[in-house]
Formats: C-alpha cells, sequence, structure tokens
C-alpha cells in the first residue's frame, strides 16, 4: 500500500486576492479551499482514477417498486382480519399463523422466479407465560427470513426488516379486528417488495428481507433474530427496520409525501463501544454506526431520489417508543428506524370505531400507496448500494493534534471490487459529511493545512462502481 500526503491548495481565483484580504478571511476560506481540492486535483501525483459518483443501477432501483404490487400486498395483510401475535395459527384466512404462511410463500414465489436466489425459512422461539406472567398464553414467536446470498461475503450482511404482527388499543385483545394497515402491513409489504426488486441482482455481501412478530408486546422477534444472530457470527452492516412507511397525513395537520424520517442511536451502547476511546476528549459523541447509517440513508435519498428528503431525528427512536431495530442496536449492530414524517395517532394502536364523528383504526384508507413505494424503493436502492460496496475499514485511527494537517490511518479492506477510499470531513456542528477527498488505495493519508481541532474526519471503502461503505469515524489515535 502507498502513503501519500497532498496539501490542499487555494483556488486561483482566491490566490489573486491581496495579502491582507486573505490573511483576514484565511480561516473561513479553508473548507472552500478544501472543496476546491477536492474537485480539481483527483487523480493528482499517482492518485488512480477516482470511480463514478453515481450507479446507474441505483437510478433504475429507484423507481423499481410498484405502487399496485405494494397496495395489494398491503390489503392482503389486512385482510387476515388481526395479526396480533396471539391470534389463530390454525386458521388459513384469519390471523398471524395465516399471514405469516402467506409471507412465507410470497418469498418462495420471487425465489422461483430467480431460479432459486433466496433462502426462505422460520425462526421460532417460545415465550411462555412462566417467564412472562402479563401474557394470556404461551406462544411461540415465529420470522420470516429470506437471504439473497453474497457471493464475495456471505456472512456479511445488510437487513430490512417490517414487522408481521398487528394491534387495537388493548395488545393482547387477540380476536378484536385489528387490520394494521399501515402499522405494519406497510413495512412488511415494503420488505416483500424490496426482496422482488433486488431479486433481479446480485452483490457480494448478503441481503436479508425479515418479517418481525412480536414487536407490539415487546421486540420479541427482533431480539430472538439479534440473538440467532451474534450466536451465529453473523456480521450486520445495517439494519433497516421499516415501521409505517405508507401514512402522509398527519395528526399534526400535515400532509406531506416529500419527507421521511431517519431514527437512529448517537453510539453503540455500553459493552459494544470502542475500546479506549474516550468521546470526551476526541469527539464522536454523535458519530456511532447506526448515525452513520442514517447519514448514508440521506445521502442515497438526495442523490438518486428527487423531491425525497430525511428528516435525520437524533434519538433511537420517537420519544418514549420503541422499535425492532432497537434489539440490534442492544446487540452490538448497527441499525435505523425508517418511516413517514408525520405520523396520524388516531390510525394506529386503536380499535375500528367512530367518535363523536372522529375515526379510529388502521385501516386500508389511511394508506398511501404511492409513498409506500418510493419508501420501498429508497430501501431497496440502500441496501444494494451497501451491498454493492466493500466492507467498511474495521479501524480509523486519527492524528494531528498542535499541527497544521490532520492524518487519518486504517485498516486495508479486502475486497475484490475494492477501488480506494474516501476520506470526509465536516464542521463540529454540521449533521451530514459536507466534504470529501478521494484518496485512492493507500492506508494513510495526511489532509495539509486542516487543523484538527475545527472538524470531525471519517473514512470510506469504495468499489469500483462507485457504491461506498459507510463513513468510519476513528476510534483509535495514531501514535
Amino acid at each position: 500500500m502507498r502513503i501519500v500526503s497532498h496539501s490542499l491548495r487555494l483556488s486561483s481565483a482566491v490566490q489573486s486576492l491581496s495579502a491582507l484580504a486573505l490573511s483576514l478571511s484565511l480561516a473561513l476560506m479553508v473548507p472552500a479551499a478544501a472543496q476546491a481540492q477536492v474537485q480539481g486535483d483527483q487523480g493528482a501525483q499517482g492518485e488512480a482514477t477516482p470511480p463514478p459518483e453515481s450507479d446507474p443501477r441505483l437510478h433504475d432501483i429507484a423507481g423499481a417498486a410498484s405502487p399496485e404490487r405494494l397496495e395489494a400486498y398491503i390489503r392482503t395483510l389486512a385482510e387476515f382480519g388481526t395479526r396480533n401475535t396471539f391470534s389463530d395459527t390454525l386458521s388459513t384466512t384469519r390471523g398471524i399463523g395465516a399471514a405469516r404462511r402467506w409471507i412465507h410463500d410470497e418469498f418462495e414465489r420471487i425465489s422461483a422466479a430467480c431460479g432459486g436466489c433466496l433462502e426462505v425459512s422460520y425462526q421460532r422461539t417460545l415465550m411462555t407465560v412462566e417467564d412472562n406472567p402479563r401474557i394470556p398464553h404461551d406462544v411461540e414467536i415465529v420470522n420470516v427470513i429470506a437471504i439473497l446470498r453474497g457471493t464475495e461475503h456471505p456472512d456479511r450482511y445488510v437487513i430490512m426488516s417490517g414487522d408481521i404482527d398487528s394491534r387495537a388499543s388493548n395488545t393482547f385483545n387477540f380476536e378484536i379486528d385489528a387490520p394494521g394497515a399501515n402499522d405494519n402491513a406497510s413495512g412488511m409489504a415494503g420488505t416483500i417488495e424490496a426482496a422482488r426488486v433486488l431479486s433481479q441482482y446480485r452483490f457480494p455481501t448478503s441481503v436479508v428481507f425479515a418479517g418481525l412478530s412480536g414487536e407490539e408486546q415487546g421486540l420479541w422477534g427482533g431480539q430472538h433474530m439479534a440473538a440467532m444472530a451474534r450466536e451465529e457470527g453473523w456480521t450486520i452492516d445495517a439494519v433497516l427496520n421499516n415501521d409505517m412507511i405508507g401514512n402522509i397525513a398527519g395528526i399534526d395537520g400535515v400532509i406531506d409525501n416529500t419527507v421521511f424520517r431517519v431514527f437512529s442511536e448517537p453510539t453503540p451502547v455500553q459493552g459494544h463501544q470502542p475500546q479506549g476511546w474516550n468521546t470526551r476528549v476526541y469527539g464522536g459523541e454523535v458519530d456511532g454506526p447506526s448515525r452513520q447509517i442514517a447519514r448514508y440513508v440521506e445521502r442515497i435519498a438526495d442523490r438518486y431520489f428527487p423531491n425525497l428528503d430525511a428528516m435525520m431525528i437524533y434519538r433511537l427512536d420517537r420519544f418514549g417508543r420503541g422499535g425492532h431495530h432497537r434489539p440490534f442496536n442492544d446487540a452490538g449492530f448497527p441499525g435505523v428506524r425508517i418511516m413517514e414524517a408525520h405520523e396520524h395517532y388516531d390510525r394506529q394502536h386503536q380499535d375500528i370505531r367512530v367518535v363523536d364523528g372522529r375515526e379510529f383504526g388502521d385501516v386500508i384508507e389511511g394508506v398511501d400507496f404511492d409513498y409506500a413505494a418510493r419508501l420501498t424503493s429508497l430501501n431497496a436502492a440502500v441496501l444494494a448500494a451497501m451491498a454493492w460496496a466493500p466492507p467498511a475499514p474495521a479501524t480509523v485511527r486519527i492524528g494531528g493534534a498542535v499541527r497544521a494537517s490532520t492524518t487519518l490511518s486504517w485498516d486495508p479492506v479486502d475486497a475484490p471490487n475494492l477501488a480506494g477510499y474516501k476520506v470526509y470531513w465536516r464542521l463540529t456542528t454540521e449533521p451530514q459529511w459536507r466534504w470529501s477527498r478521494w484518496v485512492g488505495d493507500v492506508t494513510e493519508f495526511t489532509l495539509e493545512n486542516l487543523v484538527i481541532d475545527n472538524y470531525l474526519f471519517g473514512v470510506a471503502a469504495v468499489s469500483r462502481d462507485g457504491n461506498e461503505s459507510p463513513v468510519v469515524f476513528p476510534t483509535a489515535l495514531i501514535r
């Protein structure tokens, strides 16, 4: 591997300024200089030609999800009457048993159309009254899993999940109708449709499509899957939990089909944080792996989805509430929640009824299928970009105290499609990475005239077709 260093040069227009003006504005112009250097100096001094900035396949995927298919899937799931975790498991037309068998069959149909490309299976675990005195009876929690196995990194995974189960006002009332059209037939339908879209491609990294159960009673399906992944040694690059992706009319009176939310924890939970890294001294309090996934989702939306904007929420989930990405976070895996921007609380966790002219209940009329299709396509594009990208560097180190430069080094990535690496940086108060520099296939790089005190830094691996890993924030020092 080569180790190189390049100075960040001011543009010719800036150089023509008077010495006095330059000295007065230098501190403010360093970022502009850095950006100009990125635009004009790639490939200099031995750096390989950078890969393309976008992948045409992702543009195709961005428009591939079908609103008509989403509607058909959501209607089918809602027509099972209730998918409560404790509902009927033997009926062929009603209850969670019929729903999960239908989901399994849909994955199998998709697999048959792609020559058996999906590995479809059930995951099962038993919840007992003895261990959970509040539940009405013992219940088997059953997840439905479909894996599109990676060609180069079969034990590395990116995961999209939706929830199979639904609920009414009382989470333990398993007899009453609870169609759960938006919560969460929309997310489950999106997961099925994403499997159909991505089954037409092959990826170095494995892509998982998961229907998880027991979400409404305690995130049980996610807990079981995360525990199995930890036990079996899975390397999970990202979990995209889709929970309610179909509503555009909020309880706040806003109707908006152009914005969605991404919730993410700031740093890993205790027991899964980097050893020896002092966040208080060196930073990183908003730069954990899950937060990088959220930024990745926003970048994919900005690049491939006109008029669809991510609202990054700096919180694990909605205030005091939870979702199926949390068990993966608790197990040390990066994951985020993707959902609509404007919830309508009358349309979730409610018995179907009308009170003084006010309608309650999570029924099919509350779902916008075009919006659900756009968020499904977004998920598919994020999964594809990550699965086509090389793995991220395992460890990134940083140095530069009391110097007029910042040096980053990282562990090399072993991947046949690796083209090289990008260095990212941003101001410490900014939510998204603002500047980047293609540095080639090296494992150390120095950014001259960028003072380490004023910025946050990271490194991503880049494939030959331009797909990038999530950015990795430094968690070790260069000694």
